[in-house]
């Protein structure tokens, strides 16, 4: 089996909020004991609602932020502050605004060219041009665009742009936070196919970070659904889009929209409020809005089950195993 190229073990990020000079400051858990690994060639998504700490998670993968407990592996080293310069080299990021992520002052070529001098001094200017117009060509730009400034593009062009920057370094990891939500539908496709062909040919392993399940169902080859800052579920594409075992995650599907519009489809709305997560319940973190809580919820935390599809539930759908 391939080796993985990336690995996390029990990760965490947490936050001190307010505080004062009488009161203590509150711990907001953003990311608690999360564990995943990446493979060349491999799509992970993490899917959730906006603050389950998906963003969080993309700036720790980045070396942006420093865990707070737990690990991350590349390629065998541990990612600790002290190896971050040598690091970050094979984990690039691709973000989800692609106009406010590339400088309007400067042409294509030089935002191209720019991580190569700042990280390969050694090459020569012509090797640097020669590379960033390469990469032009391989997202799927005209030469003649290597002169011209971002905002003479279209959004899908732009993206395609930050995808190419993203590339100059050769990394083996990439993140996609959100990399097409705010594109139009019609270019959605193309920048999502653009994606699988540099995986299938620079067999790239992918974090892929979004709210949006139907473009996961896309992308993903195993999937991460997270509440709160916690995975409720873990499986493989198939697994969690088909046989959904935790309540949370069968409330996220049937909110997705299809594209048949005479298929039979059981909306189900979530009841009461998202819990703070500087105040998160006892019990389950998603009992107060599950419509299958019972007194052990309340009173007891799950823990993902073992195996190849896993759920925090002590209850789950589908035949899965009680946590």
């Amino acid at each position: 089996m391939t080796a993985p190229v990336m690995t996390a073990t029990a990760l965490e990020r947490h936050y001190e909020v307010g505080g004062g000079l009488f009161r203590k400051p509150q711990t907001l858990k953003a990311v608690a004991g999360l564990d995943f690994t990446l493979y060349p060639g491999k799509t992970l998504a993490v899917v959730g609602e906006s603050g389950c700490g998906k963003s969080t998670l993309a700036r720790m993968v980045t070396m942006i932020e420093d865990p707070t407990a737990g690990s991350l592996t590349l390629d065998g080293k541990p990612v600790v502050r002290e190896h971050w310069a040598s690091l970050r080299k094979s984990v690039q990021i691709v973000f989800q605004d692609p106009y406010g992520s590339l400088n309007p002052r400067q042409r294509i070529g030089a935002i191209l060219e720019e991580p190569l001098k700042i990280n390969r001094p050694e090459m020569s200017r012509k090797d640097r041009t020669a590379k960033a117009r390469e990469m032009l060509g391989l997202v799927g730009l005209r030469p003649e665009h290597f002169d011209r400034y971002p905002h003479m593009f279209s959004g899908g062009q732009r993206q395609r742009i930050a995808i190419a920057r993203a590339l100059m370094l050769d990394p083996k990891v990439l993140v996609l936070d959100e990399p097409v939500s705010a594109l139009d539908l019609s270019i959605q496709s193309s920048v999502l196919n653009l994606l699988v062909d540099l995986q299938e040919r620079l067999q790239l392993a992918y974090l892929f970070i979004s709210h949006d399940l139907s473009v996961v169902r896309h992308v993903a080859d195993e999937v991460i659904v997270m509440y709160l800052g916690r995975a409720v579920e873990r499986g493989s594409r198939e697994d969690v889009f088909g046989t959904p075992f935790h309540p949370y995650t069968k409330a996220l599907l049937s909110a997705t929209p299809q594209a048949d519009p005479r298929a039979a489809k059981e909306r189900i709305k979530l009841q009461g409020e998202l819990p703070s997560p500087l105040a998160i319940p006892d019990g389950c973190p998603f009992a107060p809005r599950c419509w299958k809580v019972q007194d052990k919820c309340r009173a007891e935390r799950p823990e993902l089950t073992q195996g190849h599809h896993a759920a925090a539930c002590f209850f789950p759908e589908n035949g899965g195993t009680p946590a």
